[in-house]
C-alpha cells in the first residue's frame, strides 16, 4: 500500500491546455495521454473552458469542491454537475462545454481505455469497517479521514491498492474499481 498525499501531485496542464490537472495514478506507470489503460486525476475548473476529448475512453467525473457546472455534450445534451461525490459517466469523445455554477471548482476523474478495460468509482460512506473488493485499485479520501490498511489517510489522500477500509461518520471515500474485459 502506498499512499499519496495531494500536496504532493504534480500539477499540469489539460491536454488542451485550457485547464489543470493532477494525475494522481496512471496504467501502465508512465504512460502518456495517448496510450494510458486508465488514468485517474483531480481537475481545477476555473473557467468556463473546453474539456479536453479522449477517443475511445469512457470517462467518469466527480464533483469534489465548489457549486458545480453544467456540462453541455456534442452542443445537444446537457447534464448538471452540482451534486457532491455523484459519479456521472460520459464518452471521452464527446465535446464537453462547461457553463459555471459558481467560483472555480475541483473534480476527480477516471479514464478507462473502452475495449481493453472496464472501470467505474464506488462512492462509499462512514460509517463503515470493510474488506475493499477486489478490483479496487484506488481509494480517495473525498470527506474527512479513513483508516486504510491501518493507516490513517487525511482528506485529499489517495491510496493505491487499498485492501481494508475504516471510515467514521461523516467521512466519505471513492473507490475506483478496475477489470479486464
Amino acid at each position: 500500500m502506498s499512499i499519496l498525499r495531494f500536496d504532493d501531485l504534480k500539477a499540469v496542464p489539460w491536454k488542451n491546455g485550457l485547464g489543470v490537472t493532477r494525475e494522481i495514478a496512471v496504467e501502465p506507470v508512465g504512460a502518456s495521454m495517448n496510450d494510458f489503460l486508465w488514468r485517474v486525476s483531480i481537475a481545477d475548473v476555473d473557467t468556463a473552458s473546453p474539456f479536453s476529448t479522449f477517443p475511445g475512453i469512457d470517462r467518469t467525473i466527480v464533483l469534489l469542491e465548489g457549486d458545480g457546472f453544467t456540462m453541455t455534450l456534442d452542443g445537444e445534451r446537457e447534464h448538471a454537475l452540482t451534486t457532491p461525490l455523484a459519479p456521472f459517466d460520459f464518452p471521452g469523445e464527446a465535446r464537453v462545454d462547461v457553463t459555471l455554477s459558481g467560483g472555480a471548482t475541483r473534480d476527480f476523474n477516471l479514464m478507462v481505455r473502452r475495449g481493453v478495460r472496464h472501470g467505474r468509482v464506488d462512492v462509499i460512506r462512514g460509517p463503515v469497517a470493510a474488506t475493499v473488493a477486489e478490483g479496487a485499485v484506488l481509494l480517495y479520501v473525498a470527506r474527512g479521514e479513513a483508516r486504510v490498511d491501518g493507516q490513517t489517510c487525511r482528506e485529499g489522500d489517495s491510496v493505491i491498492g487499498p485492501h481494508h477500509l475504516e471510515l467514521p461518520h461523516g467521512a466519505t471515500a471513492l473507490i475506483v474499481m478496475i477489470g479486464e474485459i
